[in-house]
């Protein structure tokens, strides 16, 4: 458990856009809708499924569940008038006391002991909310910060169970699709953009939606540089293996070299030689490689040396953001890379309904007005950066959702993913991890100096 006494409320004068009864109608809305999705993804899963453990980086489906529920219990019912009492729920669903590889060994409930009690604190959300005052001198109320937050949680929780289904142990994970992605690109996007040197806006001061890493928004020199017009494809990464990528050592790091010798990785993670060529996994779907699709499963220092064998290298984040939200026409920066408009999954590969990742250019609105295709949906990208605060970063509500990261230790990634939620994504959205991660659905494009 990690008490409050640290945590900062920042003030905000930003004024709420709607009436409350507005504000509320919609709020409700959005908890019911992000709850229909998170069973509909464990609706066939067995009891077994739900409280093993697939894989030490990964908690038990059912500790997931439960973490979701007691988090929108604190913070939406103990937590949302202050004064606030902890950042995460003491017990068994609190991640500090009970880090990931020992979650199996927790008494979980069943999944119906877990639907009954988050049926009861939904209740109870929803009596607290009815009486909600979206104040301006709230810090969690204004603009509805906390319920936000609190539904962009289930949101990357979605994604986080996602990666346990890839993992599972046994029988491959069937997901209920709804929709196929396409499986049709366009022309060939081979080809780098360059990016001029000047001072770029980065960052955000919504207080809205945003979380406390994206804020502030300061303003940056950049030098000039290229960066690949979309995600390095399977078809590229390929060649890169069969010019021995992986045996050459002078492309990795040195401690790329020292995870290659721990992992003994010698392709991306659930790829493996067919008869005819490379096949590849995603849930219960196994077949050759699709040529054009962004590759994915790939750690930090696979992307960094692929990057160095092409003459290329990863962009920093702020590389990254320019290039995903500069328009140049406007003089200012946009909040996702086809303008100001909400994604959907007709804008971008996101929100999991066809479990995997589409062609380059098969969204073809999905491109920065720089000419920066796929930057939303798809793959996490990895980036060169080291995830730290931006200038003047001030922790709220809690400092453990990003100041206990900051460091050397996590590298970041952009742009979301096809198992990303639609409302936990945009271009100053920061992800972070480990550099030797490869179960979550990453990539990554390249970049150089000009």
């Amino acid at each position: 458990m990690s008490p409050s006494a640290g945590l900062v409320l920042a003030p905000t004068n930003t004024m709420p856009n709607h009436s409350d009864s507005v504000i509320r109608n919609n709020i409700c809305l959005k908890l019911t809708e992000a709850r229909v999705r998170t069973l509909l993804l464990v609706s066939s899963l067995s009891e077994d499924d739900l409280h093993r453990q697939h894989d030490a980086l990964m908690s038990p489906i059912l500790w997931d569940l439960g973490h979701i529920m007691h988090f929108e219990e604190l913070w939406l019912t103990r937590n949302v008038s202050g004064p606030i009492e902890f950042s995460e729920m003491p017990g068994m669903y609190n991640p500090f006391e009970h880090p990931r590889a020992t979650r199996a060994a927790l008494p979980l409930p069943t999944l119906a002991n877990v639907i009954t009690t988050a049926a009861e604190i939904r209740s109870d959300v929803l009596e607290t909310l009815q009486h909600a005052e979206f104040r301006i001198d709230h810090p969690l109320l204004a603009d509805a910060f906390v319920y936000n937050m609190v539904l962009q949680h289930e949101y990357q929780h979605n994604e986080t169970i996602l990666q346990t289904l890839q993992l599972k142990l046994g029988s491959p994970y069937a997901p209920p699709r709804i929709s196929a992605q396409p499986r049709a690109g366009k022309a060939s996007f081979d080809r780098m953009i360059r990016i001029n040197n000047g001072e770029y806006p980065i960052g955000t001061d919504d207080r809205s939606h945003a979380y406390d890493n994206e804020r502030p928004r300061h303003t940056i020199r950049s030098a000039a540089f290229e960066i690949d017009a979309a995600p390095v494809t399977n078809s590229a990464y390929a060649k890169f293996i069969a010019d021995n990528g992986y045996g050459r050592k002078e492309l990795w790091s040195e401690a790329g070299i020292a995870w290659l010798t721990d992992s003994g990785a010698a392709s991306p993670k659930y790829w493996q030689r067919g008869d005819e060529g490379w096949n590849a996994r995603t849930m219960d779907y196994s077949g050759p490689l699709a040529p054009t699709d962004p590759v994915c499963h790939v750690c930090y220092y696979e992307a960094d040396a692929f990057a160095r064998w092409a003459g290329k290298r990863l962009p920093t984040e702020y590389e990254w953001e320019i290039a995903a939200s500069w328009n140049p026409e406007t003089n200012r920066a946009q909040r996702f890379p086809w303008g100001d408009a909400e994604p959907n999954r007709l804008l971008a590969n996101i929100d999991q309904l066809g479990f995997s990742t589409a062609p380059t250019g098969a969204f073809e609105q999905n491109v920065s007005p720089l000419g920066c295709y796929g930057m939303i949906g798809d793959v996490w990208e990895w980036t060169s950066s080291n995830f730290n605060g931006y200038p003047g970063f001030v922790a709220f509500p809690y400092p453990e959702y990003s100041e206990t990261f900051f460091g050397s230790e996590y590298k970041v990634l952009r742009g979301g993913s096809w198992a990303t939620r639609a409302g936990a994504i945009r271009n100053t959205f920061r992800n972070w991890d480990y550099p030797i991660r490869r179960q979550i659905f990453s990539g990554f494009r390249c970049a150089r100096d000009v």
